[in-house]
């Protein structure tokens, strides 16, 4: 969501930076997940103690999964060079507020942080993320992984080959391993598949990367929402705390929602970064920022995502069709185990908010089911999705499997909650999260019947 206009680009942002600016900043209250939109560190959904328990007579033989990484660091500072250069060149016309001059030195110390950790690699947040969610994995299927060590079955660990994603399969890895040292020589180095986890970047996504450039009706859709009287407004809230009248005078239109949108950029990455932030607590931007125009900005954010990446309008499924690729493997790999052609006691895959958003819509997941029309579109008052909750940074779908003699059980958790598949798919009783595979291929389509 950037909109770097020519003004702005001509600043001369190498220049201005050498300005000088001074003053620090005091922390400021917590941010609002649903500001943050994808941007939203991970938090499980439920308390595994209230999982319900298998059928009796069924065990756990196999859990696959796929998760978003972890919290990272902004990936790169273009944000953060355009306000310091708005707030340099401010500062020697002797135009900022007092948070004006606060705000300077918060954006380069969260830059320099950004730049050690290296820009769009986990933060310290994100590993931990990776760290607690492979925890409670090894906590929830004890037995699934006494069985793996002791038939010597493998673990499989599948990465989009993006070092976010790479790292976060390490990551999530090592700590299996660490918890239970048996599994150690049983989990293979993480491999790359970019057809399967980076797939809107890849051969079965050259439909969707055409509708992205150059679909007409996406690009009126996302123009008329962003550009209305309560952008303009919330965008000169933002800046009136950080620079005074006269020199936003000098600021189109265009130029102010600009400059806004890289101030609530930095307000929704900084939670990422928690860890790196000098006292460990957190960056103190959302002093910056009001909770009103943060959750405009972030309704924006999830726009753009609503319709370039998930359910869109609901006459096309260009944004999500492409996501088949990993459904199927989902149901290849419990096939396989079923059809005892798989020695894989686990799956793992790791990729990106651009697959994960996808496929919560193709299996029609909670708050992925509503399409929009061109005359309604998508706002908050009538739709349930909401980027935080969708695919926040480090969120999963996980499938464990069940056996009992011929008959395998299948039950799903979204970013570990225990989550009904969709509509027209029954459960093994009323109330159940439990369900047959083979209605489960029934109900998505794999079988003739």
């Amino acid at each position: 969501m950037r909109r770097v206009t020519p003004a702005l680009a001509g600043l001369g942002v190498a220049a201005l930076l050498a300005v000088p600016m001074t003053a620090q900043a005091a922390p400021g209250h917590q941010n609002d997940s649903t500001s943050l939109g994808t941007k939203a560190p991970y938090a499980p959904e439920q308390n595994p103690r209230t999982y319900q328990q298998a059928p009796a007579g069924f065990a756990p033989v196999f859990t696959e999964n796929v998760s978003r990484h972890g919290s990272r660091a902004a990936t790169d500072s273009e944000d953060g060079d355009l306000v310091l250069a708005l707030l340099k060149k401010a500062d020697a016309e002797n135009q900022l507020t007092a948070k004006g001059r606060e705000f300077g030195p918060k954006v380069q110390a969260l830059l320099d942080a950004m730049s050690k950790v290296g820009y769009g690699q986990l933060s310290g947040r994100g590993k931990e993320e990776l760290q607690d969610t492979a925890t409670r994995l090894e906590q929830r299927l004890p037995g699934l992984f006494a069985t793996i060590a002791k038939k010597g079955e493998k673990i499989d660990v599948v990465s989009s080959g993006q070092g976010r994603a790479v790292d976060s399969g390490n990551v999530f890895a090592s700590t299996l391993a660490e918890k239970d040292p048996a599994l150690k020589s049983l989990i293979g180095p993480t491999r790359t598949d970019v057809n399967l986890l980076y797939f809107h970047k890849a051969a079965g996504g050259a439909a969707y990367r055409d509708y992205i450039a150059g679909d007409q009706r996406l690009a009126a859709t996302l123009k008329s929402i962003t550009d209305q009287p309560k952008t303009h407004t919330a965008a000169r809230s933002v800046l009136k705390k950080l620079f005074r009248g006269d020199f936003l005078a000098t600021l189109s239109a265009d130029d102010q929602v600009a400059a806004a949108e890289a101030v609530y950029n930095l307000y929704a990455i900084a939670p990422a970064m928690v860890q790196e932030s000098p006292d460990g607590k957190g960056w103190g931007l959302e002093k910056f920022i009001s909770k009103r125009d943060a959750a405009w900005f972030g309704y924006l954010s999830d726009a753009e995502d609503f319709y370039e990446k998930g359910p869109g309008f609901a006459d096309s499924d260009i944004t999500y069709k492409m996501a088949d690729v990993l459904l199927d493997d989902f149901f290849t790999q419990v096939e396989a185990k079923k059809n005892g052609t798989s020695d894989l006691g686990a799956e793992l895959r790791f990729t990106h908010a651009e697959e994960i958003i996808p496929l919560a819509a193709l299996m029609g997941l909670p708050g992925s089911t509503q399409g929009v029309t061109a005359e309604q579109p998508y706002t908050y008052a009538d739709n349930a999705w909401r980027g935080a909750e969708v695919a926040p940074l480090g969120s999963n779908i996980q499938w464990d499997v069940f056996r009992k003699g011929d008959t395998y059980l299948v039950r799903m958790l979204y970013n570990e909650k225990e989550t009904a598949f969709k509509a027209g798919c029954t459960p093994v009783s009323k109330g159940s999260k439990f369900y047959d595979l083979k209605e489960l291929e029934r109900c998505f389509g794999r079988t003739a019947n």
